[in-house]
């Protein structure tokens, strides 16, 4: 109960600026501002958390530099809902329409870019951003992420090339991957073996679903290759020291029982956070974070007030703290949940590192199986009969 009542507590609307002291003000000290978001990346893909079927150098590269995090959650197993809680600092369903995946993002909600805009820094962004919706509807007129990059812009080394000295930046990295569609038997034929997945106890281990995995795994290693070349031009620019980088995905992985739902492979995702310049590196933090507290970190690191309305936390004393493992007690459980992805019924979960605790509404609706299907999801429906399991 003392968990619930915390949760209860970190629900609540009236929120304020968590107490954490300002740490950089003047124009030229603030820090830039870098998210890597892969779009159905989730844990355990990584052999910093034990699968090493699969590389992810860039993952591996800023954890080095800074924290891994070993319990990271999305606040909602769906892109949309997921992406609009990590640009609000709130929980996904105080958003309207903003809860539902081909929503909208009410422009009442203020976003971590537009406040950081408004505060000088330059936007921009790459391919998925916020979404998938209808900005109009709610109200925008511009991708909440900041600014797209055009046709004829280049990439993130053309947007560091053509940033003024004096000003900071927040940019978003967007990626389609590892999303589906796979290019079925991509991954073996890129040289990945299927006698070394892991294959999850929820899926059955056959032929079908390793090489699916593979291709899986192939598309995250893109992924990190694409976030690699963007760091090291990051790091020709003499930028990298001062920029607060966030690498994770949206959401679990385009399996059965992962994504759209709130068992762990849905919810629980990759992160690691680093800001060389002013976090000691090389720690793994224990506490349990979600999307919800990545707008409230970034504007106090711009030294800029976090709106009350944010119902999330500050990692700032986590990442400045020097101090690996469980940093702060208070943080041993988190909430996630879904209202509707395309189909399906809405749920909520408290999670801690003994139980999760699911709580399904409406379950006369159909489970929502959009976004998972591939050679895994057929294989599993076309022998439904064979095993209880299934």
């Amino acid at each position: 109960m003392r968990t619930f009542r915390a949760l209860l507590k970190l629900t609540a609307p009236g929120i304020a600026t968590l107490g954490f002291p300002i740490v950089a003000t003047a124009e030229a000290t603030r820090p830039n501002i870098l998210i890597f978001m892969a779009d159905d990346w989730g844990w355990p893909s990584s052999p910093l958390y034990g699968d090493r079927m699969v590389k992810t150098p860039a993952l591996e590269h800023i954890a080095k530099d800074g924290v891994l995090f070993t319990h990271a959650y999305c606040s909602a197993p769906s892109c949309t809902p997921s992406r609009a809680a990590l640009l609000t600092g709130q929980d996904f369903w105080r958003l309207e329409e903003g809860a539902n995946l081909l929503g909208t993002l009410p422009s009442k909600f203020p976003v971590y870019p537009e406040l950081l805009q408004k505060a000088g820094y330059v936007t921009g962004s790459r391919s998925k951003g916020w979404g998938p919706g209808s900005l109009a509807a709610g109200g925008r007129t511009e991708e909440p992420c900041g600014r797209p990059m055009g046709k004829g812009e280049g990439d993130f080394a053309g947007f560091l090339q053509r940033m003024p000295a004096d000003k900071p930046f927040c940019f978003w990295f967007g990626s389609f991957d590892p999303h589906r569609v796979y290019k079925q038997g991509s991954g073996i034929a890129a040289g990945l073996n299927p006698a070394d997945v892991q294959v999850p106890g929820f899926l059955p281990d056959t032929p079908e679903v390793r090489s699916d995995l593979c291709d899986y795994y192939l598309a995250i290693q893109k992924f990190n290759d694409d976030v690699t070349k963007a760091i090291a031009a990051l790091e020709a620019s003499g930028r990298y020291s001062n920029t607060l980088i966030v690498i994770t995905g949206d959401n679990g992985m385009p399996f059965p029982h992962a994504k759209t739902q709130l068992y762990e492979y849905g919810v629980h995702v990759p992160l690691a956070i680093c800001w060389p310049e002013r976090m000691p590196g090389g720690r793994t933090v224990d506490d349990f974070v979600s999307f919800t507290d990545f707008a409230p970190t970034i504007l106090e690191a711009a030294g800029l007030p976090v709106p009350e309305a944010m119902t999330g936390k500050s990692l700032l004393p986590l990442l400045l703290s020097g101090k690996s493992g469980q940093v702060e007690p208070q943080r041993d459980a988190v909430v996630v949940g879904l209202e509707r992805h395309v189909g399906s019924y809405p749920m909520r979960a408290i999670r801690t590192k003994e139980f999760a605790c699911i709580r399904n509404f409406a379950t006369d609706r159909y489970p929502d199986n959009y976004g998972r299907g591939g050679p895994s999801m057929e294989y599993m429906i076309a022998h439904k009969d064979d095993s209880p399991e299934l």
